[in-house]
């Protein structure tokens, strides 16, 4: 198992944005804060040495999700950027690849903090 820590993801309401005006009307691309958080995420994972193209089987992860304050939030919302930061970042192939998927509410902690576990599950028969 990697274990290693990710700041905390802007929620799934604000990764996107969809475009109404101009050439790109009509698309949804990936806000200025989740392209900074992508850039974020890659900074952590460089500082922590975590090994990239490591995984090429079934893999689980298991989340430990540290808000920055006590406001109510859904866990499922940090998902999308999270798995999308670990395949930018070739730590993991692609989310598709995921069997096993957990996440878990933490303390509050300052600005925020994930904590990841990753690992690769046996062949099944």
């Amino acid at each position: 198992m990697i274990l290693f820590k990710l700041p905390w993801p802007p929620s799934l309401n604000t990764y996107y944005r969809h475009i109404s005006r101009g050439k790109l009307a009509g698309r949804t691309l990936l806000s200025e804060r989740g392209r900074q958080y992508r850039i974020d995420s890659l900074a952590a994972i460089y500082e922590q040495n975590v090994p990239t193209g490591l995984y090429q089987n079934r893999i689980g992860i298991t989340i430990g999700a540290c808000p920055p304050d006590n406001r109510k939030r859904d866990l499922d919302n940090l998902l999308k950027g999270v798995l999308d930061a670990l395949t930018h970042a070739r730590v993991i192939r692609d989310d598709s690849d995921i069997d096993d998927l957990r996440i878990v509410r933490g303390s509050k902690v300052p600005g925020g903090l994930l904590t990841i576990g990753l690992f690769e599950l046996g062949v099944l028969q």
